[in-house]
């Protein structure tokens, strides 16, 4: 049986009232979002007009100099802060990325319920609690403070942040990807590494980005397990300093020169995780645009 032929079809029309309304709510949004928008504008502006001021050559490239407080600079925080955010990566990735994708193609027991309750436990805990804990393991058995343990109490917030993130983004790959390697004869653990990652590796590489961002401005965890130090040092078993913990000592610290060079490095901590954020969207958007 032949079906009859069809006209075009006839273009809808939307009533008056429905555009009104339509029109009424979307500027409300927009409102409602340029309003919750607005203090974080504002901090941002008030940090960079504070800070500006302090940002010289010898703010980036000398340590403190305790004869001269209007000269020096926090050269050994910024290296510090590279060395336990360094180590802090290479412990939280892998171990956030294996229990992403053990939770999302292949815990379906008892134990991978468990990983999942420990996660969202560390999720809701204070900063504060995870350096109190790695004080307690590694501070008081190492005898000392160290990069080595700031790294592994970042590592306690960072990790919960991979692994949740990385289970969720792995699940919006869609099945068909897996069942198609699966039917070309590749084993289900390279299905996972050459099609299943890299499909969702805008979505993983954000995440490592919010952990990132998440673990750089910490306080408390690095001053109970770093302690700081007004000298440049690399060795990951000695107290080390970081940009938060500067800005914490400069800021409560009497000398008002000080409080010039705590609102430059505010300024550095929040270009660099501002410049760490629109990498991670460029890359994002990149990454979509090779897998379509």
């Amino acid at each position: 049986m032949i079906a009859p032929e069809t006209g075009p079809a006839l273009p809808r029309t939307v009533s008056r009232s429905r555009r009104v309304r339509n029109r009424a709510f979307t500027v409300a949004v927009w409102t409602c979002g340029l309003i919750a928008l607005l203090p974080l504008v504002l901090i941002c502006f008030y940090v960079i007009v504070r800070g500006a001021k302090a940002l010289n050559l010898d703010f980036f490239t000398k340590e403190p100099n305790p004869s001269s407080i209007s000269s020096g600079g926090i050269v050994q925080s910024f290296i510090g802060t590279g060395l336990i955010m360094g180590m802090a990566l290479l412990f939280s990735v892998p171990l956030g990325l294996l229990s992403g994708v053990y939770l999302s193609e292949y815990g379906r027991g008892r134990f991978a319920g468990f990983i999942r309750f420990i996660a969202e436990i560390l999720l809701s805990t204070p900063s504060i609690v995870a350096g109190a804990f790695i004080w307690l393991v590694v501070v008081v058995a190492m005898g000392t403070f160290s990069a080595f343990a700031a790294a592994l109490a970042l590592t306690v917030l960072m990790w919960p942040i991979l692994t949740r993130a990385t289970e969720e983004i792995l699940r919006l790959v869609p099945d068909d990807l897996r069942e198609a390697g699966l039917a070309l004869g590749l084993p289900r653990w390279r299905v996972i590494l050459r099609v299943v990652i890299p499909t969702a590796g805008s979505g993983i590489s954000t995440a490592i980005m919010l952990a990132v961002a998440r673990g750089m401005g910490e306080t408390a965890p690095i001053l109970l397990t770093a302690l700081g130090s007004y000298f440049i040092n690399t060795n990951p078993g000695a107290p080390t300093d970081a940009v938060p913990l500067r800005i914490y000592f400069y800021a409560g610290s009497p000398v008002v020169q000080f409080h010039a060079i705590a609102w430059g490095a505010a300024m550095t901590l929040l270009a660099v995780v501002l410049v760490l954020s629109i990498t991670a969207r460029v890359l994002s958007h990149r990454q979509q645009a090779r897998v379509r």
